[in-house]
């Protein structure tokens, strides 16, 4: 069973699409191994994207990730990564194939509703960098 992590950006949040968006990650198959509301300090978004600090976005990302809550999941299932990653859509909202979350919901390319691991290793450290392993359950 792959995990990945799956969040609900700010931009989801504030327009009531927590539901919606976990909606479609069951329907889709995959299970929901653990869940949780908080909200970033500038620190703490700047840590979780420590590996885009030299790109020209990252202050910007990292501003609109501090700017309200956020929900983080731990997804499970077969091929969870790639599966939660064709759910979500390409980054560009304007660009994703109809049917998936970001042209659904996204507003831009910065607002584009949620994040989804992109390979094992990166699920490993980012399921980390907000769950203990006692917080994830294996359903």
């Amino acid at each position: 069973m792959e995990q990945t992590l799956a969040i609900i950006k700010p931009d989801a949040i504030e327009r009531n699409l927590v539901g919606e968006i976990l909606k479609k990650a069951e329907e889709a198959g995959l299970k929901i191994a653990a869940l949780k509301m908080l909200k970033l300090s500038k620190e703490e978004a700047q840590g979780f994207y420590y590996v885009h600090r030299e790109r020209p976005f990252f202050d910007s990302l990292t501003d609109f990730m501090s700017s309200g809550p956020i929900v983080v999941a731990v997804l499970q299932g077969q091929g969870a990564i790639q599966r939660w990653r064709d759910l979500m859509g390409t980054t560009d909202p304007a660009k994703a194939e109809e049917g998936t979350i970001r042209k659904a919901f996204g507003l831009n390319v910065e607002k584009n509703s949620v994040h989804g691991s992109d390979s094992p290793e990166s699920a490993v450290h980012e399921i980390a960098y907000f769950f203990s392993k006692m917080e994830v359950a294996n359903p």
